[in-house]
């Protein structure tokens, strides 16, 4: 499959410290793959240099000729006062004819919002502007971080069955950061691990079948991600041992671990 994105060995530093190190990644066209890790484990800051508005410390990002990427900001401050229409926002900052901002609305499962007031939108309505106008642009890759984070249960499995529809429907290829048990297991393809380096990755139903997932996952937790508890303190030798290592409950991560950067 087309490879979209590419990064090998990638290091990444922030305020004098290095956030992520070791980093080989790849998402080919059509993919989903979702980026799970605690509070500070380097998801957004891989993001970011992936598509170049961080520049790595060591390593190299390759990007496809012409990759169209749409973004999702995990939320964005609308006032109540905000004097924008849905419509509106919708051709910023490239215009949109009527009917291509109809097209995105509809995609994103938001049909009949143009009209309304950007800052009179509900958390859930609000996402699926942002999502539409993502989409508007025709993306290749469509890039989401949290975007369930201000919905509710059932707002958020709606909004996931439209993400998994959009992939379906336009072919582009889907990267997530998330801290949802239900999007990792329903909603990708392929899940990575992060937590200052790549710990385990692989398919779902692999991370579903390894004993190393109720360490990583809980059990009981009612969808939400127990790992934020779970200190991946093992090593890796990425040349030779990639998810061999050790975590702190004795499980070897080999069970998880899936092919680096297929």
């Amino acid at each position: 499959m087309t490879k979209l994105i590419e990064a090998h060995a990638l290091r990444l530093d922030r305020g004098g410290r290095t956030v992520l190190s070791d980093i080989d990644f790849a998402i080919a066209a059509g993919e989903i793959v979702t980026l799970v890790g605690p509070n500070g484990s380097g998801k957004s800051s891989l993001v970011r240099a992936l598509i170049g508005a961080l520049e790595p410390a060591g390593g190299t990002v390759r990007r496809a000729a012409g990759l169209r990427i749409g973004y999702v900001p995990q939320s964005m401050a609308a006032g109540s006062a905000m004097p924008l229409t849905v419509r509106r926002f919708l051709s910023l900052p490239e215009p949109r004819t009527d009917a291509e901002a109809e097209a995105a609305l509809a995609a994103a499962g938001a049909e009949g919002l143009g009209p309304a007031s950007l800052g009179a939108l509900s958390g859930g309505q609000l996402q699926r502007v942002l999502l539409a106008r993502a989409l508007a642009g025709a993306p290749d890759l469509l890039i989401l971080d949290e975007p369930t984070a201000s919905l509710d249960q059932p707002g958020a499995a709606a909004l996931y069955q439209t993400i998994e529809r959009v992939r379906r429907d336009a072919g582009c290829a889907v990267l997530m950061v998330s801290h949802d048990l239900h999007v990792v297991m329903a909603a990708s393809d392929r899940v990575i691990c992060l937590n200052g380096h790549i710990c385990c990755e692989g398919a779902p139903h692999v991370v579903a079948d390894a004993p190393a997932y109720r360490a990583l996952f809980g059990s009981g937790t009612g969808g939400a991600l127990a790992l934020y508890q779970h200190d991946h303190d093992h090593s890796h030798d990425h040349d030779h041992d990639h998810g061999h290592g050790h975590g702190r409950d004795g499980e070897r991560c080999e069970a998880v671990a899936g092919p680096r950067g297929a």
